[in-house]
C-alpha cells in the first residue's frame, strides 16, 4: 500500500477512473452488440446513431483514439447500410 500523501491520491485518482473506464467500455460493447444484433431495418437506425454519439463522445474524451472509433463506426455504417438493403 501507498504511504506517501501523493502515491494516496494517485491510488484513489486510478481507483475512481478505473471504474469510469469499466462502464464506458461496457456501454460501448452493449450499444455494438445492439447494432449488430437489431434486423428491422427502421430500429437499427436509430440503435446506430446512439452507438455513434458515445463513440464520438468517448473519443473526444479521450477514452477510445479517434481513429478506433473511425474504425468502429465504419464498420457499423457497413453492416447498417446492408441491413437497411435487406442482405
Amino acid at each position: 500500500m501507498a504511504n506517501h500523501k501523493s502515491a494516496l491520491k494517485r491510488a484513489r485518482q486510478s481507483e475512481k477512473r478505473n471504474v469510469r473506464n469499466v462502464a464506458t467500455n461496457s456501454k460501448i460493447k452493449t450499444l455494438i452488440k445492439k447494432v449488430y444484433d437489431t434486423t428491422d431495418a427502421e430500429k437499427v437506425e436509430t440503435v446506430y446513431k446512439e452507438a455513434v454519439a458515445v463513440l464520438d463522445r468517448t473519443s473526444v474524451k479521450g477514452h477510445l483514439h479517434k481513429n478506433n472509433a473511425a474504425h468502429k463506426k465504419a464498420a457499423l455504417t457497413k453492416h447498417v447500410n446492408q441491413v437497411k438493403a435487406g442482405k
